[in-house]
Order: C-alpha cells, then structure tokens, then sequence
C-alpha cells in the first residue's frame, strides 16, 4: 500500500501542475516579456515532468525491471513492459529531454517552444496518468 500511496502522491501533485498551466490564457500570456509568468510556467512543467519520472522509478523497482540508463529511458520501459502503450512512451519519453533543458540549459529555452507544450502537449501528462491509475487498479 505503501507503493500505491507515493504514486497517488505524485500523481495528484503532477496533476497539480498540469491544472495549473491549463488555467493559462494562452491567447493573452507573453513569456517573452512576462518573467514571473514564464518562470511559473517553467517551473510547473519541470514539476510535472520529475513527478511523472518519479512514477516510473517507483514502479520500475517495485516490479523489478531493467534500471533505466537516464531519464528518458523510465518511461520507455514503462512502455516496454506494458504500463502505458509503447507508442505513447516513446511519445512521451521526450519530456525528459525537456526536463533536462528546463534544469540544464534554463538560460536558453526559446519561450515559443513553452507555448507550443501549453497549447498541445498538456493532455500527454494526463493520459499518463490515466495510465499510472489503470495500472493500480490491476496491480495494489
């Protein structure tokens, strides 16, 4: 139970995160110039993408699959063992390229790039999660 409590905990906080960005009003916000906007917006997609990374080590190690090599590669072997669809892991995989940008390379994120994951990638982390539950409730 114990597993099943830390995967509902990030799931609500990804799901937190993932509210909030889409309460943006992506036809008036300006990243470009709004620096607290596009500071809250980076920050919640970072949040949002470690809490869908920690959901996959959790469940990688409870169900004693291969290590991950990187970030990416937690949610390919999610895929790869059944969790969520393997098309929609390598899909979804990219948002830890995304997440290392946001951590690594913060100084240079093109804000168009922020405002096409608003506008488009967004329903992403809640299939995943749709996902994470559908596994819960066959797996705790």
């Amino acid at each position: 139970m114990a597993v099943e409590n830390k995967i509902l905990r990030k799931l609500n906080f990804m799901q937190r995160c993932v509210n909030y960005l889409k309460s943006i009003d992506t036809e008036t916000m300006d990243l470009q110039n709004n620096y607290e906007m596009r500071s809250a917006v980076e920050r919640n997609f970072q949040i949002a993408i470690e809490c869908a990374i920690d959901i996959g080590e959790i469940i990688i190690s409870k169900e004693g699959f291969e290590r991950p090599e990187d970030y990416r590669s937690v949610i390919l072997i999610l895929g790869k063992n059944g969790i969520i669809p393997e098309d929609f892991a390598e899909d979804f995989s990219t948002a830890a390229g995304l997440r290392n940008i946001l951590v690594h390379v913060y100084e240079e994120i093109d804000t168009s790039l922020l405002e096409n994951l608003l506008e488009e990638r967004l329903d992403d982390f809640e299939r995943y999660g749709k996902h994470i539950i559908d596994y819960l409730d066959k797996c705790c």
